[in-house]
């Protein structure tokens, strides 16, 4: 239940991180290069709205993220990934199968992958009818 309110909260805080960041005004250049001393460091800078709220919208998505990987693993926090009961045997949905050892194939005689060129050559018609180009 946790899980799934933080999910559509991260998801929400997603949408809404997007639109604030595309709200912003371009402050001109390319990959941060340019725009002069009225930047993101400055006092009117880190005094916008759309600044504090994308800063805040920031936090609270990586702290989504973190509730989210902690809720995930509480239900695994008592289980080892190799518990003692569990070597040799297969865990499917909770429940643990033994795994029975595999028989032995049994024995056929050597065979090649693939053809060998005198197997191909023997499965060719003679050349000797067809004159050479």
């Amino acid at each position: 239940m946790l899980q799934t309110i933080l999910l559509v909260a991260m998801i929400l805080i997603s949408i809404s991180l997007s639109g604030v960041i595309l709200l912003q005004q371009s402050e001109g250049g390319a990959l941060g290069m340019g725009g002069g001393p009225s930047g993101f460091m400055t006092a009117r800078g880190a005094g916008n709205l759309l600044t504090k709220a994308t800063s805040i919208l920031a936090i609270l998505f990586f702290l989504c993220a973190l509730g989210l990987t902690v809720t995930g693993n509480m239900s695994r926090a008592n289980e080892s990934v190799i518990d003692a009961a569990a070597v040799g045997a297969i865990a499917v949905g909770g429940d643990t199968q033994t795994q029975a050892p595999a028989a032995p194939a049994p024995a056929t005689p050597a065979q090649p992958a693939a053809p060998s060129l005198d197997d191909l050559e023997a499965s060719l018609p003679s050349a000797a009818g067809t004159p050479a180009r």
